[in-house]
């Protein structure tokens, strides 16, 4: 299989995205409601049933220094999650920048016409395809992800 599904974990929304190992390419897919540091797990099956992924891709907010930081707990908390209810490779990856980078690219689409301010809700998701998509831009050996 190649195909991959990517997480930006927040407090309050998880951006998802997919992404294909084949073209090295993620684009945002939708956000998970989190409440009590739980998703919508029903939501989250269906995806999941959609996509058959074989890999799943969640960012690691660390500090800038590389230092953990309490996102960081929550989102290796989601992780153990996603292992054992799915029983697949579930890596962690250096999600540092993201949101800038999701921010700016959704500014750029505004800029250009196409997204409007209402779009603004998809910015964790495209947080997600920005995440997934640097980790599918490393070269297999990177893989294994920061556990």
């Amino acid at each position: 299989m190649s195909c991959v599904l990517g997480f930006d974990v927040g407090s309050r929304i998880t951006g998802v995205a997919v992404g294909n190992r084949i073209t090295a390419s993620a684009r945002a897919l939708t956000t998970l409601a989190m409440r009590d540091g739980e998703p919508d797990w029903i939501q989250l099956d269906t995806l999941r049933q959609t996509w058959l992924p074989d890999t799943l891709v969640v960012g690691l907010p660390l500090a800038l220094d590389g230092g953990e930081q309490p996102a960081s707990r929550r989102a290796r908390r989601f992780a153990g999650q996603l292992q054992q209810r799915y029983g697949v490779p579930v890596l962690l990856v250096d999600e540092r920048h993201s949101s800038q980078e999701a921010a700016r690219r959704f500014a750029a689409g505004r800029a250009a016409g196409l997204r409007r301010r209402r779009d603004a809700a998809g910015i964790d998701a495209e947080a997600a395809a920005v995440i997934l998509e640097h980790w599918l831009g490393e070269t297999p050996a990177t893989h294994p992800g920061v556990r």
